[in-house]
């Protein structure tokens, strides 16, 4: 929840309307960018969200760093690392996947980006 917990606007509240709207800014911003997005939840979507440009993808367990733990494999199955940047403030993640040979992007500034380029959008 990176991106989505750097602004507190109660999203707590409603999870899964959250990932919802995450993935249609997602969406938004995709559709001015090159290249592939990925989202990676926690947990399944339920229900699930579907989306044409944009990959979602989940923990395939639960528990504490799951969602990290998935990003990393992602990261080390690719073919080209390098090509891949991880939108994270956590620092432990940070570390991982530059250490698999990714770049990282800090969440609030994403979603600063997201916002300012029109991506983002309110329920």
């Amino acid at each position: 929840m990176n991106v989505i917990g750097v602004r507190p606007d109660g999203w707590w509240k409603d999870r899964h309307a959250a990932m919802v709207r995450l993935t249609r800014c997602l969406e938004n911003w995709a559709a001015t960018q090159s290249g592939e997005v990925t989202v990676v939840f926690e947990k399944s979507p339920s229900p699930p969200i579907a989306s044409d440009v944009v990959t979602i993808a989940w923990a395939p367990r639960g528990g504490a760093n799951s969602a990290d733990d998935e990003i990393v494999r992602l990261v080390g199955a690719h073919g080209r690392p390098p090509d891949i940047t991880v939108v994270t403030s956590d620092v432990a993640l940070a570390q991982r996947v530059t250490a698999a040979g990714a770049a990282t992007f800090p969440a609030a500034r994403f979603r600063r980006l997201l916002e300012s380029s029109g991506g983002h959008q309110d329920p």
